[in-house]
């Protein structure tokens, strides 16, 4: 991750000498963070304004827009109506991902091997211990499985794209819901803990047998060999752009209170059934509307230019007409001490 370092060091933190530039403070999702690495480093030699961009996980990412430590939050789990009304809180999402099951195994190359839902839910309760199960060989016809043990390796912190996870895990497997379910930390049966996507790749690249879960984008840049997936509709889909629309494609935004969509386990020949969306929370009465006002100015250069870049890092975009009704909710719902919208 030295070159994600790397962005942030040179392109988040680095303060504007522009009379115009401006610092922005987030906190939260690593789900999010590599596109949103991109758009704040491109974002700073356009406009001169910084994003301070913290990739704590999504738990302590609430915890710090609850504690008006930064102006905004971001988490891949959305909060329920009740929480975003008693924290005053504006919801909306800000781009689509997916997350991957990646493996070290020598001599399996990414793709190479199959997995589905029941199957991954029973290594990850501890009921599957080596490679060459039976289960896993039933998958995989043809593979020469070794009889290695395999290491499971979580997040350790409060995470969404644990939530994204277990949530889909929940979905496919009644067993999982009923002895772990759907959070963003959970009681692990077995495995190893580390902390944020980063580790969960580096402690996967490290350990051979090991099988963790990342955003793609740490797959992709990091390398790493990860499995293809059967979906709800029972095909064999690889992690591609296309696989990852399909599961997008999938949301009712405009129906949706609070943006609150959940895209995992989605129906449809092509969809990816680990998908899911980062969602950005801020204050409706903002402490500090001017932040706000240039946090929404970031968000929505995002949307409108960080298209490509989004794309090239294999996240979905979201699509105008979806943009249109957060803007709209943006002016609606966060204004500022004289009751006008803040942007």
């Amino acid at each position: 991750m030295n070159f994600m370092k790397a962005i942030v060091a040179a392109g988040l933190v680095a303060a504007s000498t522009s009379a115009f530039a401006a610092d922005i403070t987030g906190a939260g999702s690593t789900f999010i963070f590599p596109v949103l690495s991109k758009w704040a480093d491109a974002y700073k030699k356009e406009s001169g304004s910084s994003v301070n961009y913290q990739s704590i996980g999504s738990g302590a990412g609430i915890k710090q827009v609850q504690a008006k430590t930064v102006t905004f939050g971001a988490t891949d789990k959305p909060l329920v109506a009740d929480d975003i009304a008693k924290n005053s809180f504006v919801q909306f999402p800000v781009i689509n991902g997916a997350v991957v099951p990646i493996m070290n195994l020598p001599g399996i190359k990414p793709g190479e091997v199959t997995l589905d839902g029941p199957t991954i839910a029973q290594i990850f309760l501890g009921n599957i211990t080596k490679w060459n199960d039976p289960a896993i060989a039933k998958l995989n016809p043809g593979v020469n499985l070794p009889a290695t043990a395999i290491a499971v390796v979580h997040r350790s912190d409060g995470s969404g794209t644990t939530f994204i996870w277990t949530d889909y895990l929940s979905k496919v497997s009644p067993d999982w819901k009923s002895k772990v379910g759907e959070d963003t930390a959970v009681e692990w049966p077995v495995g190893i803990g580390a902390k944020g996507s980063e580790g969960v790749a580096n402690n996967t690249a490290q350990t051979v047998g090991s099988l963790g879960y990342v955003e793609y984008a740490y797959a992709k840049q990091n390398n790493l060999t990860y499995a293809n997936m059967v979906n709800h509709a029972g095909k064999t889909v690889a992690p591609t752009m296309e696989a990852f629309q399909a599961a997008a494609a999938s949301a009712d935004w405009s129906s949706a209170p609070n943006f609150r969509v959940i895209l995992t386990d989605a129906a449809g020949d092509k969809a990816w059934p680990v998908a899911g969306s980062t969602f950005i929370l801020m204050e409706t009465s903002p402490q500090d509307p001017a932040s706000s006002a240039e946090a929404l100015k970031f968000f929505a250069w995002g949307y409108k230019t960080g298209k490509q870049s989004a794309t090239d890092l294999d996240y979905v975009p979201m699509p105008d007409s979806v943009v249109t009704l957060i803007e709209k909710t943006w002016k609606d719902k966060i204004k500022g001490t004289d009751g006008k919208p803040v942007y």
